[in-house]
């Protein structure tokens, strides 16, 4: 029985949501594998490098950031993090090394950045024979030290943008895997068929109003008030459903500042396919998986690309640009604005069809290379010297 580990973090949610994802789809096409989701921020724990120079862990201190809106200059933020993780990278290494020495896995796959660098090399060390894979969250990748390394391992890029920084960094064909997009959990595939009128009234709302989807992730963002505010201002014909996460301040908050304009406030849920089955467009951060969600349900886009945009996240604005699935704002503060232009006759089904056209089933490709992998053996491997 092939044991594999799926190698996550906490921070932002994202990746737990992938490697989680990639578990389901992975135990239905191979049943015989043993799967185990490891979250690397626990195992990195003893260390305590996050706490030691930025006084909180990693993980929390980058939700509380994403939360409120703290991102600009979010690029030297990340360099900075990398610039930890090369300090205390043979930390990292022995202290992976052990626990892959006692676990033995038969393949590792990272569905994390920054990390990738030491990781190898602890696999290297206790299991030489055994591949190191990872599988990019993001459209492309923000090099130097972000996604991809110059190590002998393979890559699953979502994009033609992604494989082919991986071609230009040295990566041989045989270890860059391109699929049709971002992993995304298994239900975003068989959301059964809801009555949109029916489901909108029970909600509060109504069912002849244009429908707006905001969502900031699973922790919230404190501009979701903001996008209230400016479109219960704006007279549209407009309403929207607004997925608070665990943020239960801004969830009190819009509670509170209920106006004219029918609204649902949900907190922390894990029924987004449902809620975007209600929607007839997405607001939101321009993040990877709220993105590819939005598109699987559909749903056109509207997000943000400006200064407090995060580095990773920026090339998402040009794919949607490029593939016309939405509307790219330099601010917030033009979301009334665009909202009209989407609203204008025949805009928002054009860019509906646009969605339909985009065919991602990565969450069901990847398991397969992963098994082709697996049945090259240590042999079969090229183990391309950098």
């Amino acid at each position: 029985m092939p044991k594999i580990h799926l190698l996550f973090f906490d921070a932002g949610g994202g990746h737990r949501n992938a490697a989680t994802a990639l578990q389901a789809s992975t135990a239905k096409i191979c049943p015989d594998w043993e799967t185990e989701l490891v979250n690397v921020g626990k195992l990195l724990e003893p260390l305590d490098f996050f706490h030691k120079y930025l006084g909180t862990s990693g993980e929390n201190l980058y939700n509380r950031y994403l939360e409120r809106g703290f991102t600009l200059g979010s690029a030297g933020m990340l360099r900075a993090i990398q610039g930890i993780v090369r300090l205390n990278r043979g930390r990292i290494r022995r202290l992976m090394a052990e626990h892959w020495q006692a676990t033995r896995p038969d393949l590792v796959v990272s569905l994390i950045p920054n990390f990738n660098r030491p990781l190898f090399e602890a696999l290297e060390e206790a299991c030489p024979n055994s591949p190191y894979m990872t599988v990019m969250t993001d459209i492309a990748d923000y090099p130097p030290h972000f996604w991809m390394e110059k190590q002998a391992q393979y890559v699953v890029c979502g994009s033609a943008k992604a494989a082919a920084q991986a071609s230009a960094l040295g990566y041989e064909d045989s270890q860059v895997f391109q699929v049709s997009g971002m992993i995304l959990r298994p239900g975003f595939y068989s959301q059964p068929p809801v009555d949109a009128v029916v489901e909108r009234i029970h909600l509060g709302l109504k069912p002849e109003l244009a429908t707006a989807l905001v969502l900031f992730g699973g922790h919230g963002a404190a501009v979701m008030k903001d996008i209230y505010d400016r479109l219960q201002d704006s007279s549209l014909p407009v309403q929207g459903i607004f997925l608070c996460g665990k943020n239960e301040r801004l969830a009190a908050e819009l509670e509170r500042a209920r106006g004219r304009m029918p609204i649902h406030v949900q907190g922390f849920t894990k029924e987004i396919p449902y809620f975007m089955a209600l929607a007839d467009f997405f607001i939101g951060k321009p993040g990877p998986g709220s993105i590819s969600e939005a598109i699987q349900m559909n749903l056109p886009v509207m997000v943000q690309r400006n200064a407090w945009t995060l580095p990773q996240e920026r090339y998402n604005t040009e794919w949607v640009a490029e593939h016309r699935l939405g509307v790219v704002l330099r601010s917030f503060r033009d979301v009334a604005r665009s909202t009209a232009y989407l609203l204008e006759s025949g805009r928002l089904e054009q860019y509906r069809a646009n969605a339909r056209a985009i065919e991602n089933r990565a969450v069901f490709e990847t398991p397969h290379l992963m098994k082709m992998v697996l049945d090259e053996g240590p042999a079969g491997r090229r183990r391309t010297a950098y």
